[in-house]
């Protein structure tokens, strides 16, 4: 099995040490480095216990020849372009499994028309860690509101809508949020 383990390593900026100290249980550097050659074989345990310690999912270890990984040709800073240091390659998000999204048709708040968010949903006793977060609530007849999440209780939630001078809304027996993970913005 062909394994992009290294590129997304090194993409995310760590360490063979600091991997193998991710890992759970946590193992050597020399493990994660055969396991990177190929010396090792992969198995789909090692996989998914590597892929955990770089918060991705196991598909973004594997390569696959029709999945096109981005070559990364430069680094932008404070002083402008430059080349990047070593030779690294960005891996593609993959949506999470039952991921929903929502589609910008008109700017409010940080968001433009045209942006796509992409949301994990939640069930109620996982609420609380969206927080902060801006997500979106089902209201009954089919409604939604969009906001940031200021209160999560067992019995309501409080969001923010993003709209200026919004009063805060709360949300009794919401059964799911869908809370904003990423933001994909066409140029």
């Amino acid at each position: 099995m062909i394994t992009a383990i290294r590129e997304v390593r090194r993409a995310k900026g760590l360490t063979l040490e600091e991997v193998a100290r991710r890992c759970f249980p946590p193992t050597t550097a020399q493990t994660i480095g055969r396991l990177e050659m190929g010396t090792r074989t992969v198995s789909v345990a090692w996989l998914n216990r590597i892929a955990a310690a770089l918060e991705v999912t196991a598909n973004d270890l594997v390569s696959l020849p029709e999945r096109g990984d981005l070559v990364v040709v430069a680094t932008l800073g404070a002083d402008g372009a430059q080349a990047p240091r070593r030779a690294a390659r960005i891996v593609p998000p993959q949506p999470s499994p039952g991921a929903v999204a929502i589609t910008v048709t008109g700017g409010t708040g940080d968001y433009r028309a045209g942006d796509e968010l992409w949301c994990d949903m939640l069930a109620p006793d996982a609420f609380a860690g969206a927080l902060n977060r801006d997500v979106l609530a089902p209201l009954p007849a089919g409604r939604f509101t969009f906001g940031r999440l200021l209160a999560a209780t067992e019995s309501a939630i409080t969001v923010l809508p993003l709209s200026p001078g919004a009063k805060p809304q709360t949300v009794s027996g919401a059964a799911w949020l869908a809370c904003a993970v990423r933001l994909v913005r066409p140029l």
